[in-house]
C-alpha cells in the first residue's frame, strides 16, 4: 500500500523558515539542497510509514523521525485516508514538543 503524505500549513511554514534560516547563514543553493532532502524524507514515508518513534504522550498517534540528527519531522498516520500527515518540522533544537504540549492546552 502507499500513502499519500500531506503537509499542514505549520509544516510548510517550517520548512519556508528552515530554508530562509539556512539562506542567511549559508547560500540559497545549500537552503534549497537541504529542503528538498528534507521534503525527500518525508515522501519516504508513503511506502514506510510507522518509522520512527510513538509520541502518544504528546497526540494520540504522533511520530517522530529526524533527518541528519538536526530535523525533527513529526507525522500522523491516517490509516483510513491512507495518507501520512506532515504535522511540524522543526531544526537545530526547536522545541516540537511544546507545538504539541500547546495544541492540547488550547482543545
Amino acid at each position: 500500500m502507499t500513502y499519500e503524505v500531506v503537509y499542514s500549513p505549520l509544516a510548510r511554514r517550517h520548512l519556508a523558515e528552515l530554508q530562509a534560516y539556512i539562506s542567511q547563514r549559508a547560500d540559497s543553493d545549500i537552503a534549497d539542497r537541504y529542503v528538498d532532502a528534507v521534503i525527500d524524507h518525508c515522501e519516504d514515508l508513503n511506502l514506510f510509514p510507522y518509522r520512527g518513534t510513538q509520541r502518544d504522550d504528546l497526540r494520540q498517534g504522533l511520530r517522530t523521525i529526524s533527518y541528519r540528527k538536526r530535523t525533527v519531522i513529526a507525522f500522523i498516520v491516517d490509516e483510513d485516508a491512507s495518507r501520512v500527515l506532515i504535522l511540524a518540522v522543526t531544526h537545530g533544537g526547536q522545541d516540537y514538543e511544546t507545538i504539541f504540549t500547546e495544541e492540547e492546552s488550547n482543545n
